[in-house]
């Protein structure tokens, strides 16, 4: 909304501007259009429909976001080129940002605090029945029997096909753990593999499967219900992840066999990254970043319908509508702090 402004000029003349609106308590956001990116993984979709809709209830002007990969969107941010995306996957994306990153971008709040995980599950039911603790377990005869498939005396292991990241570090894995001639990792594609995994889990055979959070996979086959979360034998990096030892074990994992558990992977915190003046420019759209929080399992579950075919921009925006009403309360304080950090 526009607004008038009479100025007396001289009598009998009165010139008319037109000036735009001021922004109101509730939405301190008008007038204001923000440019926002999204990854290029689908998983990723579901936060930037929710956080997009938390800035249009503040008023501000949002525009369709730009699919970036990760790093044109960390150069754009730098350069002031786009605002946020809530995408970040941090600390595996620090090598993906510009040396100058730090100086006018910054990750802020936590969409979902260890919520990157990646690692080895194995059906609750096994690991109970044979104590799986860790990869090393697969080395015991009795194991590796329960999980042979196709009579080639190795458990089979739902893995990650050539190219991809993970089936890097699988490898290496195998390598140094020394179990080569206890597991084969399946290198077929993923998702089929994963659907006959399930498949067969569903017939009450025994899955060992890699996988990562946030993914379908966890929302069909529940940690702590259905499968459980299981350690490597020790950390053993590859070059990689030397600088993020630390960051490859975690506490407080639902549904591992252990507590912290070793996963032998990287735990990243999902966590929205943006311009710093656009957030010294808009202190509500800064609170609510901070505020912003989306539980892994409702990811992991808004992923599965995804997955079942509910993919469209139109389906994952009534998903976001669908997550923030089941959430009000938390929805109208988060929107609240924004407005009281506005008027501040």
């Amino acid at each position: 909304m526009k607004r008038l402004l009479l100025i007396p000029v001289s009598l009998g003349i009165v010139l008319l501007l037109t000036l735009p609106a001021l922004a109101s308590k509730d939405k301190p956001g008008e007038g204001v259009t923000v440019r926002p990116a999204r990854a290029t993984w689908t998983t990723g979709y579901f936060q930037e429909a929710i956080v997009r809709k938390g800035l249009e209830a503040l008023g501000y002007d949002v525009q369709k976001p730009k699919d970036l990969a990760n790093p044109i969107f960390y150069q754009a941010v730098t350069q002031g080129d786009v605002d946020y995306w809530a995408n970040g996957w941090l600390p595996l994306h620090r090598a993906q940002m510009p040396k100058n990153f730090d100086k006018y971008a910054e990750p802020i709040g936590f969409v979902a605090k260890n919520g990157g995980l990646q690692g080895y599950l194995v059906d609750k039911r096994d690991v109970e029945k044979y104590h799986i603790k860790s990869l090393d377990d697969f080395k015991r005869p009795e194991v590796k029997k329960a999980f042979d498939s196709n009579g080639d005396g190795k458990a089979d292991l739902i893995a990650c096909p050539p190219g991809w990241g993970c089936e890097k570090v699988i490898t290496h894995h195998m390598k140094v753990y020394g179990l080569g001639d206890d597991i084969n990792p399946i290198k077929a594609s993923y998702a089929a593999s994963m659907a006959q995994g399930l498949a067969n889990y569903n017939s009450g055979k025994p899955i060992f499967f890699y996988t990562w959070t946030p993914n379908w996979t966890t929302a069909k086959l529940v940690p702590g219900k259905d499968v459980m979360w299981i350690n490597v034998p020790k950390i053993e990096p590859t070059s990689a992840q030397k600088d993020f030892v630390k960051q490859m074990s975690a506490s407080g994992i639902k549904g591992a066999v252990t507590d912290p558990v070793k996963l032998g992977f990287v735990v990243n915190n999902i966590r929205i990254v943006a311009n710093k003046k656009f957030l010294s420019d808009n202190p509500a759209a800064k609170q609510f970043f901070e505020d912003f929080k989306l539980p892994l399992v409702d990811i992991n579950a808004q992923n599965a319908k995804m997955q079942a075919g509910e993919k469209s921009q139109r389906d994952i925006d009534r998903q976001a509508d669908e997550w923030i009403s089941a959430h009000q309360q938390e929805w109208d304080q988060w929107l609240a702090d924004a407005r009281a950090a506005a008027a501040k």
